[in-house]
């Protein structure tokens, strides 16, 4: 079922991978018609992730062996989550809230209107295969747009305790962070949790605080405040000398030279969770 929607949209196309200059503002844009298991979101709001960076920088590609601020020559045909060139133009933005205004040929009608959120890491367009995963805004077009599309089965309902812009927060780096928390088994623990002012890093501060857990958080001193305000018992900064033997779970979500003091910090026995290695270089 199709509501009466424009043909036309406005919204930033990434044109290929690089710098700025790779985004183009442009009001041509088609509206997206959902297919048969698809629903067409108006949004709302949209967020912008190091995922959304990195994929217009091409940073996924295997020919990058360094942190992000190290991308030279790429290799187009692997530049992407999946390991596949990309489609471009291409509407980036892993995350999104918005509005259900269209519904495939299969979807319930009863869900226009639905007030929703997109996974940001898929596996409906692989038939839930284990091992591949599409992101929405580099596998599929997201949501740096007036309009997006996607499965239906991967739009969440959400309700009215957050605004818009709150819940387009959520999708990206609070997933991100609870898949570490859980792989680690977390509870009432001591954990530490590096790169704690970014998005996961203040998403996992939030979760592992919620759990019980007594929480270290390593950031630099100008947002201590803003990372204690998110729940961390205890902030370090990004130099700091790590104690000996002292933490339960290390969630790290930077990489890097520090990764062996990281693994001296954990308790026999502990658990290592990481990330990324966005700081990694040769």
């Amino acid at each position: 079922m199709i509501n009466d929607l424009p043909e036309t949209m406005s919204g930033i196309a990434t044109l290929g991978h690089g710098g700025l200059d790779m985004l183009v503002w442009r009001v041509d844009l088609p509206v997206p018609v959902a297919a048969a298991n698809e629903v067409v979101i108006q949004v709302a709001a949209a967020a912008v992730n190091n995922t959304d960076i990195n994929t217009r920088i091409g940073w996924y590609s295997k020919a990058v062996t360094g942190g992000t601020d190290a991308v030279g020559d790429i290799n187009d045909a692997d530049a992407s989550w999946s390991g596949t060139a990309l489609e471009f133009p291409l509407i980036q933005g892993a995350d999104c809230s918005g509005y259900i205004v269209a519904v495939g040929a299969d979807v319930d009608a009863a869900r226009i209107g639905e007030r929703v959120i997109v996974r940001s890491m898929q596996s409906t367009g692989s038939g839930n295969l284990p091992f591949i995963t599409d992101t929405f805004g580099s596998e599929h077009n997201g949501g740096f747009a007036q309009y997006t599309k996607n499965y239906d089965a991967e739009a969440f309902v959400v309700d009215d305790t957050l605004t818009d812009t709150e819940w387009a927060a959520m999708p990206c780096a609070f997933s991100t962070a609870e898949g570490m928390l859980q792989r680690a088994s977390l509870s009432a623990e001591r954990v530490l949790i590096t790169g704690a002012s970014g998005g996961v890093g203040a998403a996992a501060v939030q979760l592992a605080r919620m759990r019980g857990a007594e929480v270290w958080a390593m950031t630099q001193a100008t947002k201590a405040d803003a990372v204690t305000a998110l729940g961390a018992h205890h902030i370090l900064s990004r130099d700091a000398v790590l104690p000996q033997a002292h933490f339960d779970v290390v969630i790290d979500l930077v990489g890097g030279t520090s990764w062996p003091a990281l693994l001296d910090a954990l308790k026999r026995g502990g658990r290592y969770v990481t990330a990324g290695a966005i700081t990694w270089t040769d």
